[in-house]
């Protein structure tokens, strides 16, 4: 297809190409007489001419600023869809698969192959993978030279960013022209914890509704050899389909295209664990056609329960005694018109426990989602008397919202336009050891366990079948809670007391520790350098994460080391996640999540930002000797500075900065921070050490205040249930 006569870029586009914000190029547009002049569009939304951008930029030294990722994005925009190559997600897809297998060496190679003979690179490469992507084959030639843009906008993005970097911008692509709407990714920490829940290690893992593969690939990190995925969406089945092929290169990948409910790819497949994140709330899911099929061994789902449709599917693809683990909407739960259902789940020892998860866990941001554990019933097996019920909302973030509410879009999901998500804010650590602490001695012992009052509590099976079957957690747990000492709760309420009181001492003492002067009567400007070109000068060392093997070959092109310590395997240290920073811990990371022993190592004065930008928590840090020695997870960037040339606390204070991140992120619902474009202030060593004793005291500040704050709602937390348990009197003289 013939490339447009004049490309024309939006202000947004323009922003993302130079690595500044929007609010940048609008005091451009006002300030400099010769910025181009709109070239179409409309008043309140023009449109740009892309060469006399370019042109302008390049005379200002943002010529390059762009990361590969947005070059591929604008790129991609401004080529279309049409008959080429190019214009087809599923070839681009092919190509990043075949990409990803070539040397970084390889891949910068073909920046200098003519647009001909770049078609052909290209050609050779999809053709070489063509069967490994569902809906793809070999066929005639898909790319031409007229291709020649996007095919180097995707071999850069490919070498430079990785593979599913690549990956996530043309599903981005494909989505936007698509009728899909809510196709999202579920948190990886969410899926870490959906994975962890089935018992073992589950040899063979299918997901019903696998969207982009998170919940394969959480599998994929816990051991699973036999991944398989269905989506009703083409782009979604396609995108799983090459993701899992990098994360996972040693397992056995098939991906199906088509709505498993109704058109079952996998009729046949028994599998060791079923974990799925299925669509909510859908009326036209196939409850007319499907009125008699086999798989409603429980019960047919009325119209209004598409959820539980979901879940007897799950059940009738387990091999007897395997585990299901689904994420659902609360009213699953409590809906009247699933009882019937509910009821025969419980009755028959099918449903084995409910996770209630905090607001903000995924998406809808705002609804509290529940996870359920099934397990097939083996013939002849143990009769399954009670279910486990946990109740993890108490561990969300100081001030998150913890209403579970139906229906609608979450307010605080982080979007281009600024609004926010919750998901990064909670607590992942503790709500990971509350669950799967209390799901772990229940199946060690089902008729013995105890549980935790306010936490876990394992409910019999004839008490659940009521005239309701009501499932929630937060009901049932809040029942156990009767169960508490008063002198106990009295004593750790007090002790809870006396460390929020020392913690608030401690934080006035801290924040009153030294004057903030003004600059004067402007804010201070200085030059600045990106990381990438303080990378080149040797000032710093860049190592990137990634989920694929871009990961390491991204280090070794920075110029890190493989930090394997002597041949030391991941299993030996500890993770730190992108998660450990938002949230002040120590690493926490499940060393299982790594493929390979050549995880960077971290050491004392690294500095370690998140590579997904979100609201909860800073984004960066600088490493402590408790850090040291911990393996580099996914999601988190590296910088090594070399401290004859830069401050350690320095460099964490400017390139987590607000205005810094925001200008370096690329993406729609999840933000990724290119590392290369943040920007840094050339400042004389001595000068950079006095801004960097004033960050971190700043980090001392955040810390203080986010341990009072923990220590505040646990303090009220206790007192509050303590009153309304009747373990709690009002202190003598209160009125």
């Amino acid at each position: 297809m013939p490339q447009q006569p004049t490309a024309q870029v939006t202000a947004a586009e323009i922003s993302r190409i130079a690595g500044v914000t929007r609010a940048t190029v609008s005091n451009w547009r006002r300030r400099h007489d010769d910025f181009p002049e709109p070239s179409g569009g409309t008043e309140s939304s023009p449109l740009y001419d892309l060469g006399a951008v370019r042109a302008w930029l390049a005379a200002r030294g943002h010529a390059s600023a762009a990361s590969p990722a947005e070059e591929l994005r604008t790129t991609l925009r401004l080529h279309g869809r049409g008959d080429s190559g190019s214009g087809d997600s599923g070839e681009l897809l092919l190509l990043v698969l075949a990409a990803a297998r070539h040397s970084p060496d390889d891949l910068a190679a073909t920046a200098a192959l003519s647009d001909a003979d770049l078609a052909a690179r290209a050609e050779h490469d999809r053709a070489s993978v063509a069967e490994a992507v569902p809906g793809s084959g070999a066929g005639p030639a898909r790319f031409t030279a007229e291709d020649a843009a996007v095919l180097r906008a995707l071999y850069a993005c490919v070498r430079e960013e990785g593979g599913q970097a690549a990956l996530g911008v043309l599903a981005e692509w494909e989505l936007e022209d698509s009728a899909a709407s809510g196709a999202y990714r579920t948190p990886e920490p969410l899926t870490d914890l959906i994975a962890h829940l089935v018992p073992g290690t589950p040899a063979r893992v299918l997901d019903p509704a696998c969207g982009s593969g998170s919940l394969l690939a959480a599998a994929a990190r816990r051991g699973a050899r036999e991944l398989y995925g269905q989506d009703v969406l083409p782009v979604q089945a396609r995108r799983s389909a090459v993701s899992l092929m990098l994360t996972a290169p040693e397992a056995t990948v098939t991906v199906r295209a088509d709505d498993s409910l109704r058109a079952d790819a996998f009729p046949d497949l028994l599998a060791d664990a079923i974990l799925c994140n299925p669509p909510y709330g859908i009326r036209d899911w196939g409850h007319d056609e499907l009125a008699y099929d086999p798989r409603w061994a429980y019960g047919v789902p009325a119209r209004a329960e598409s959820e539980l449709a979901w879940v007897q599917h799950a059940l009738a693809h387990l091999t007897p005694g395997g585990y299901a683990v689904l994420l659902l909407p609360p009213a699953t739960a409590g809906r009247a018109s699933g009882r019937r259902v509910r009821a025969e789940l419980v009755r028959s020892g099918a449903l084995r426990a409910v996770v209630a998860l905090p607001a903000g866990a995924s998406v809808p941001l705002h609804v509290g989602l529940h996870v359920w554990v099934l397990q097939r019933p083996e013939p002849g097996g143990p009769e399954r008397k009670t279910v486990l019920f946990v109740d993890t909302a108490a561990e969300a973030a100081p001030g998150t919202a913890t209403a579970t509410g139906r229906g609608g879009t979450a307010a605080t999901a982080r979007t281009r336009g600024g609004s926010r998500s919750t998901s990064a804010s909670l607590d992942w650590v503790g709500i990971m050891v509350r669950a799967l602490d209390a799901w772990r001695a229940f199946t060690d012992n089902p008729d013995t366990f105890e549980g935790e009052p306010g936490v876990a509590h394992a409910v019999g099976v004839v008490d659940l079948l009521d005239d309701v079957v009501d499932l929630t957690p937060a009901r049932l747990v809040r029942a156990s809670r009767a169960g508490i000492d008063p002198s106990d709760l009295a004593a750790e309420a007090d002790a809870t007391r006396r460390n929020l009181v020392d913690a608030a001492k401690s934080l006035a003492r801290t924040a009153g520790r030294a004057d903030w002067n003004a600059a004067g009567t402007s804010a201070r400007e200085w030059r600045t350098a990106t990381v990438s070109d303080l990378a080149r000068g040797g000032a710093l060392t860049l190592l990137r994460t990634a989920p694929d093997s871009a990961r390491t070959r991204a280090a070794q092109a920075a110029g890190g080391g493989t930090g394997t310590d002597g041949g030391r395997g991941p299993e030996t240290r500890a993770v730190l996640t992108g998660s450990d920073i938002a949230t002040g811990s120590g690493p926490t990371g499940d060393p299982a999540g790594l493929h390979d022993d050549t995880a960077p190592v971290i050491a004392a004065g690294d500095v370690l930002v998140r590579a997904l930008a979100g609201d909860g928590g800073p984004m960066a840090r600088v490493a402590g000797e408790e850090d040291a020695g911990a393996l580099l997870g996914h999601h988190v960037h590296l910088f090594r500075p070399d401290p004859a040339r830069l401050d350690a606390w320095f460099l964490a204070g400017f390139l987590g900065a607000e205005d810094n991140i925001a200008g370096a992120s690329t993406g729609s619902t999840v933000l990724t921070v290119s590392p290369g474009r943040l920007r840094v202030p050339l400042l004389p060593l001595e000068e950079q050490r006095r801004y960097g004793e004033a960050f971190r005291r700043v980090h001392e500040l955040r810390a203080e205040a986010r341990r009072a704050t923990v220590l505040a709602e646990e303090t009220a937390r206790l007192l509050a249930g303590g009153l309304t348990g009747g373990q709690l009197l009002p202190p003598p003289g209160d009125i």
